[in-house]
C-alpha cells in the first residue's frame, strides 16, 4: 500500500470512528463505481449519509474542506445515484464532509452540499 493510500485509510478510520461516536452507523466503506468512490456511507437516524473524507497535512494549498470543489461534488452525486440504483431506499439522503488535519479536531460539515 502506498504512503498516500495508507494516509487516506487512516483518515477514513479516524472519520468513521468520529462519526460513530456521534451516533452514525456504518453501512459501507469505499463504494466504487465508474463515476468515482464514496469513502463512507452511513445512517444517521432516518437519513442515509454519503461522507467524503478529506485530509490535509498543511493548509498551504487550502483547507481539507475547501478541496471538495464542484467537480468532486458532481462525481460524488453521480456515485451516490449509482449506489441508490443498486440499493433503493425511501430514506432522505445527504452529503457530509469530514475534514481532517493534524492541527485540529475533525471538522464535520453536515449537508456540505446539495444534490443539484
Amino acid at each position: 500500500m502506498t504512503n498516500q493510500r495508507l494516509t487516506g485509510k487512516k483518515a477514513e478510520d479516524v472519520a468513521c470512528s468520529y462519526l460513530q461516536r456521534n451516533g452514525l452507523v456504518l453501512v459501507q466503506r469505499n463504494y466504487h463505481c465508474r463515476y468515482g468512490e464514496i469513502d463512507l456511507i452511513m445512517r444517521d437516524s432516518e437519513s442515509l449519509v454519503f461522507v467524503e473524507v478529506r485530509y490535509r497535512s498543511s493548509v498551504n494549498f487550502g483547507s481539507a474542506a475547501e478541496s471538495v470543489d464542484s467537480n468532486k461534488q458532481r462525481k460524488l452525486v453521480f456515485t451516490a445515484n449509482h449506489y441508490l440504483q443498486k440499493h433503493p431506499t425511501s430514506q432522505p439522503t445527504r452529503f457530509d464532509v469530514v475534514a481532517l488535519s493534524p492541527q485540529q479536531e475533525p471538522e464535520w460539515i453536515i449537508n456540505a452540499f446539495m444534490d443539484s
